[in-house]
């Protein structure tokens, strides 16, 4: 297993046509999914400095802080980027109830269509 790159540049970053870098959110206690949203390099430098997550709010075009009305706040714990630098992993520890909007403890409470493992031809 090789050692993880700790280059923490947000310059090898690579952002879409719009700005834009997604980010996934992870339960670092339960690696729960919780959600994901959208970040700048401003958000990505504005989380890294302030140890919670900042993002980047698409339909209202302003920067938005996790849990600054709802109080369910998330400290970083480790941000990671994969291989291409275009998709960012971001592991906290979640205050209150969940991260969702609707109240639920994760964004991907929904299932489309349930795992079916294929049956095993002799």
């Amino acid at each position: 297993m090789s050692e993880p790159h700790l280059d923490a540049n947000v310059g090898d970053l690579v952002f879409n046509e719009a700005g834009l870098i997604p980010a996934i959110i992870q339960d670092d206690d339960d690696d729960v999914v919780l959600m994901m949203a959208w970040m700048t390099p401003e958000t990505v430098e504005m989380t890294l400095q302030e140890g919670r997550t900042v993002f980047w709010s698409r339909s209202r075009s302003e920067i938005w802080r996790k849990g600054e009305t709802s109080g369910e706040r998330q400290w970083v714990r480790s941000v990671n980027y994969d291989c291409d630098g275009d998709v960012l992993l971001i592991r906290v520890k979640q205050d209150g109830t969940g991260a969702c909007h609707t109240g639920e403890r994760t964004c991907f409470h929904r299932v489309l269509a349930a795992s079916q493992t294929p049956s095993e031809e002799s």
